[in-house]
């Protein structure tokens, strides 16, 4: 680990480190074939079907274990391994992907397959805050947490760009059967990427039956801390609320706009293409590290545009309104972390972490119902109700965290 010199950036001294580097391509790789994946399945359950519902059954099998192990996933990722941890989950993901393939190549593949395959994935998914992206936090020392997260995401950004594109391009030209090959293949890459890591850590004794009471213990930590339970409300808030959008843009794209499977992509990328550049902004920040205000604005920025996105008289206007809306997602992808590792407890953050990841997985609950406004009054109002709704849960969440 270096030290930044007063002639140099804080993000070219992360560029400069070996480990979080590793760390960073592996994220990298691995987010944008999780989003690959997450694309060309949308398409084919929407295209065997027709229904936004059956898409959201098969987006929301991804989130669903982190609801149900987000926060014992944190308890154990400070008593095992994390590396070891990380590469399980990379490993497990390769294979699922390889056996999607072969059952799209042999004709059989269904779509309880796409369920089944969605819920490995989520399972590793559980452990990205915990492992990989504490991980990161800590190749970068306290002095560059908040560089190293917002560099981190602006990476989480890319990907979400790039890999709806390429699951368009790679669902239209190439078929269901390359495209997981492809992402089989990446998969094992940023295993050996993490294979490289020289990674210590101060582990608690696994005891299986006070796991139950580490998470009370990290929970009762979170809430009494004002600024931690911000985070688990605007995390809820957003992946309930705001996020759920994602689960039916298959079907937002082909109803509202007539749009195929690349102009889909192009949809999808716009909110992370956003992102990027303000995640960007961000990473190259001097100053002290922004806080609650910036996590709430952004958020309720990024809400108000989608709502105005799904109202958008053509597809460009509502790729363009996407794209504004990045800006507040990038503010709150950086802080959801960053303020954790500034302000959690050390011996506690990987559980409060695991806590943020079971509220990411509230996520399906926000599917669930947008999947079903979708089908009841279409893709426009069930986008924009939700996104009605997150403000107002922005509203409720801001009035019960003041300090």
């Amino acid at each position: 680990m270096t030290t930044p010199g007063p002639e140099r950036s804080a993000v070219r001294d992360l560029l400069a480190d070996a480990t979080f580097v590793r760390l960073w391509a592996a994220g990298g790789l691995t987010n944008s074939m999780r989003w690959v994946e997450m694309l060309v399945s949308g398409l084919f359950a929407f295209q065997l079907t027709g229904s936004a519902f059956a898409v959201s059954l098969v987006l929301m099998s991804r989130a669903l274990p982190m609801l149900t192990a987000g926060a014992l996933a944190g308890a154990v990722a400070e008593s095992i391994d994390r590396k070891r941890l990380l590469m399980a989950g990379q490993a497990a993901t390769a294979i699922g992907a390889i056996t999607i393939a072969a059952l799209a190549a042999s004709g059989h593949l269904a779509l309880w397959h796409l369920f089944l395959n969605g819920l490995l994935g989520g399972l590793a998914w559980t452990n990205e805050l915990a492992t990989r992206r504490r991980m990161v936090a800590e190749a970068a020392g306290p002095a560059r947490i908040v560089q190293a997260v917002a560099l981190d995401t602006v990476t989480n950004s890319t990907t979400r760009m790039v890999g709806p594109l390429a699951g368009g391009i790679f669902f239209q030209t190439v078929g269901v059967t390359a495209a997981y090959v492809i992402a089989a293949t990446l998969y094992v890459v940023a295993l050996g990427l993490v294979s490289g890591v020289v990674h210590r850590q101060e582990r608690r004794q696994l005891q299986p039956r006070r796991l139950v009471a580490d998470v009370l213990e990290a929970t009762r930590i979170a809430l009494a801390h004002p600024i931690l339970r911000l985070v688990l409300g605007v995390t809820i808030a957003m992946n309930v609320f705001g996020f759920s959008y994602t689960a039916i843009l298959p079907a937002f794209g082909a109803i509202a706009f007539q749009a195929n499977p690349v102009e889909i992509g192009i949809l999808a990328a716009a909110e992370p293409f956003g992102a990027l550049l303000a995640g960007l902004g961000l990473a190259f920040r001097r100053g002290a590290p922004p806080g609650r205000l910036t996590l709430l604005l952004g958020s309720a920025g990024f809400l108000v545009v989608l709502a105005g996105a799904a109202l958008a008289p053509s597809l460009p206007m509502a790729a363009l309104l996407l794209f504004v809306g990045g800006l507040g997602t990038a503010a709150f992808a950086s802080l959801q972390t960053g303020l954790v590792m500034m302000q959690a407890p050390i011996e506690a953050r990987s559980r409060v972490l695991g806590l943020t990841t079971t509220c990411i997985g509230m996520g399906p609950v926000g599917v669930l119902m947008i999947g079903a406004l979708a089908d009841g009054f279409g893709p426009r109002t069930a986008i924009a109700l939700m996104a009605a709704g997150g403000i107002l849960a922005l509203g409720a969440v801001a009035a019960a965290t003041r300090a």
